[in-house]
């Protein structure tokens, strides 16, 4: 245990899991992290570097109590300086990077019918490490931020336009990591590429995609929650309106069996009605139609949003994937590019099967990567910043 350096943790709370990691203050170098997955399941794990084993995990509190543990092992509390926790929905007031006083913690709470699924566990999570840590400082770091500037015609709704006044509005989520990703962009392949007409394919548990354009985002397929936009493991992405009104009417739905069925009973698990796991949906679908339904359905609305982007932009110049599929399953890359050709996009088999940065072939006119997401070290930027009196722009 090293007591004479200083750290800032990161506090990453899903709704099935927590991750933790630890940075120098002095240089933001990431030292070590550790994860609780599957919380509230049989399968939970804890996960640190190079090791994982099975857990009782109930829920997040049981998990939070195993990563202190772990936390204590490795850093001393007084030298923990900060605490920077993801906020997946600031709602209509926050965005920037917020100390997490009493006052503003309460204020969110009155947000958590924003986004039901997380806002209630990030609350209580930067309750519990603000008792763990007395000393350090916590801060809010807010997903919604990097989207906070969409356009009109991209962030307006089209309903009622005094419910904007209510907050009803689109607000784009994987914003932390669609600010790595920027960053990355930029360091790496140099300013051109960064600035000009970019879709990133955040391909995840969770998906979404995002269209920017002179470093700003511009567009981005979530909406006011995190459940819109393209089809995911669990959630149904954008729906019929009247498909609602004909389940409540017709089917006997509740707002809380609405709630489930749209979270956690549709996309590639209600499709295939046997698994959320691309990974095992690409090895049966030879075999069973239902598993190749969903993972057909869920390329061509990815295939389908980046030909929107591209109009949007009025052109592409560079794709990115990211996110546990974006970064790790060939075949949904090659599914998805193979109807873009028109664009420019030229997938390279090779450099796509090997996962390599590079993906497309030299001289394409759209350049394909395949970036690997971090939204800590987003998190441990924008906390040190504030840490240290700097103000903060979404990107």
């Amino acid at each position: 245990m090293n007591t004479e350096k200083q750290y800032i943790v990161t506090v990453n709370a899903g709704s099935s899991s927590v991750k933790l990691a630890v940075f120098t203050a002095s240089d933001l170098q990431k030292l070590f992290e550790a994860a609780v997955e599957n919380i509230g399941q049989p399968t939970a794990q804890l996960i640190t570097e190079g090791d994982s084993k099975p857990v009782a995990a109930p829920d997040h509190t049981a998990a939070t109590a195993m990563l202190t543990q772990w936390l204590r092992a490795h850093v001393a509390d007084e030298a923990v300086v900060a605490v920077g926790h993801r906020i997946v929905h600031g709602g209509p007031k926050y965005y920037k990077p917020q100390p997490a006083s009493r006052e503003v913690v309460e204020e969110l709470r009155t947000f958590e019918a924003f986004d039901p699924e997380h806002l209630p566990i990030e609350l209580a999570l930067v309750e519990t490490f603000q008792k763990s840590l007395p000393s350090a400082q916590h801060i809010l770091c807010f997903d919604t931020a990097f989207h906070h500037d969409l356009p009109t015609c991209s962030r307006l709704l089209p309903i009622p336009r005094h419910l904007e006044a209510k907050g009803v509005r689109r607000y784009g989520f994987h914003g932390l990591s669609y600010a790595y990703i920027y960053e990355e962009l930029r360091c790496v392949e140099g300013e051109t590429a960064a600035n000009g007409k970019v879709v990133i394919a955040h391909l995840g548990s969770g998906a979404s995609l995002a269209a920017l354009q002179n470093g700003k985002p511009t567009d981005t397929t979530m909406s006011m929650m995190p459940t819109s936009g393209i089809p995911m493991s669990t959630r149904s992405g954008d729906l019929d309106p009247g498909l609602m009104l004909y389940l409540t009417r017709m089917q006997g739905y509740d707002a809380e069996k609405l709630h489930r069925m749209v979270n956690f009973e549709s996309g590639l698990l209600g499709i295939s009605e046997t698994t959320a796991d691309m990974k095992k949906l690409l090895e049966v679908e030879a075999d069973d139609p239902r598993a190749k339904d969903a993972v057909d359905i869920f390329c061509y609305n990815v295939s389908k949003t980046i030909g929107a982007f591209a109009a949007a932009l009025g052109g592409l110049n560079t794709l990115v994937f990211t996110g546990g599929m974006g970064e790790n399953a060939p075949k949904v890359r090659a599914r998805v590019c193979e109807r873009l050709e028109f664009l420019g996009i030229d997938l390279d088999d090779v450099r796509n099967q090997a996962s390599e940065r590079l993906i497309s072939v030299d001289g394409s006119l759209v350049g394909i990567h395949v970036i690997h997401t971090d939204e800590a070290v987003t998190i441990a930027q924008q906390t040190n910043k504030l840490l240290h009196g700097g103000g903060y722009e979404s990107n």
